[in-house]
């Protein structure tokens, strides 16, 4: 049920395209603010700039399009995670949780003026197409994005199921730009898989955290038990391109492999935005170890999981640094069915780190092995990342062992 008042996301790192959001948890806040007047002198200027769009401007304006692009001037320069959204937008952030979209399956970010890939989803139009994380969108049917107004290139990109989308792309490896013809679909998301690759050993793959993602994962992990017939040696937790999501499903995802400690703490200015979250006792894995695989595409809610199970000594992190995106977006309902994304909150690490900009390093750094273009990702029981995690798994050395518990954070 969506709750009237606040949507908190431990938030995916950007605007999406065919997915809106990976879903989202709902908060019930309730604080009203009163109306604040502005300075005069900053309303004066205002009125005098609409007053001179108004008389000078090449072409007849609308002052409702000129007062919706100032405001989204200005949430969009407080940080590229705050955005205001209209009523279509907010419309479709509310449809994101029963999981079906249209469009082609990637999750997008402002980086220095430029948008960039953070992921392709999991079996999307996009992963098929072979789109990576890193790529930056440089035209859509033949004609230049711009950065500078995210919403309006994700609307471009998105479109009816069955229609074709062409994406000219940059790509570091690549001397000359890509060109890719994307046929858009509903896109289906199914967060949680899971499989038993060795006896003993289980996978278990996170490609976003939404609504369902908590529920979704420990009926895999019990799965997992009762295939090893309760004897589970070591479970592969995949990460990678997980772009974040729902902050409560990294929280239940974390709580499902520690037996007590802190998750996850937040500060914020508001009351509601400065939280701590503990695990309860309980450990699904009945102490299994654990590998966690991240790399540069893992974002917000999975640096929580990849940090509270690192910090609290549960697991070993494997694979490359991860993206680095260290706050929380609250949604508020506004008037006429309106919204704002608000970063609300600084998060951190067990340890009192954040991860912001900086990303968490691997214990076990493992080498970048692309798939050439065009070329299909392997079967989990062959990729590289996994067979190493796997390897770990198997290995009692005390080289390898996980990280020390890190301290209360008071």
């Amino acid at each position: 049920m969506i709750d009237p008042k606040h949507t908190l996301l431990a938030g995916l790192a950007g605007g999406i395209l065919g997915v809106i959001l990976a879903g989202t948890g709902f908060w019930l806040a309730g604080r009203q603010h009163p109306a604040t007047d502005l300075p005069r002198r900053d309303a004066e200027l205002l009125s005098e700039v609409l007053d001179r769009i108004r008389a000078d401007y090449v072409e007849r304006t609308d002052d409702h399009k000129l007062m919706s692009s100032a405001i989204r001037g200005m949430v969009g320069e407080l940080d590229p995670h705050s955005s205001f959204m209209d009523k279509d937008e907010f419309e479709e952030l509310k449809i994101a949780t029963e999981g079906n979209y249209s469009g082609i399956g990637v999750e997008v970010t402002l980086d220095a003026g430029a948008i960039v890939v953070i992921t392709p989803l999991d079996e999307s139009p996009a992963a098929r197409a072979g789109i990576r994380a890193g790529d930056r969108i440089i035209a859509v049917d033949g004609k230049p994005v711009d950065g500078s107004a995210l919403p309006e290139s994700v609307a471009r990109i998105r479109g009816e199921p069955g229609t074709v989308v062409n994406l000219k792309i940059g790509r570091q490896s690549a001397p000359a730009p890509l060109e890719f013809a994307i046929e858009r679909a509903v896109v289906t998301v199914h967060s949680v898989r899971s499989e038993m690759l060795e006896p003993g050993y289980g996978y278990l793959r996170i490609s976003q955290f939404s609504d369902t993602t908590g529920a979704d994962f420990d009926q895999a992990l019990e799965a997992l038990q009762a295939q090893a017939d309760g004897h589970l040696r070591g479970v592969v937790l995949d990460l990678r391109n997980n772009p974040g999501g729902v902050l409560d499903a990294a929280v239940e995802v974390s709580d499902a492999f520690l037996e007590r400690g802190i998750i996850v703490t937040a500060e914020g200015r508001a009351p509601e935005a400065s939280f701590r979250m503990d695990a309860a006792a309980g450990d699904l894995a009945r102490g299994a170890r654990v590998a966690v695989l991240v790399n540069e595409g893992s974002a917000s809610a999975a640096e929580i999981v990849a940090g509270a199970l690192h910090d609290n000594g549960r697991a070993t992190l494997m694979g490359r640094k991860t993206f680095g995106k260290g706050s929380v977006q609250t949604v508020l309902p506004l008037s006429d069915g309106q919204a704002l994304k608000l970063t609300t909150s600084k998060y951190f690490t067990p340890s009192g780190v954040s991860i912001h900009e900086r990303g968490i390093a691997p214990d076990i750094a493992l080498p970048d092995v692309p798939a050439a273009d065009g070329q299909a990702s392997p079967p989990v029981a062959k990729d590289p990342d996994v067979r190493a995690a796997i390897a770990w798994l198997k290995d009692e050395s005390p080289a390898l062992a996980a990280a020390k518990p890190a301290p209360a954070r008071q």
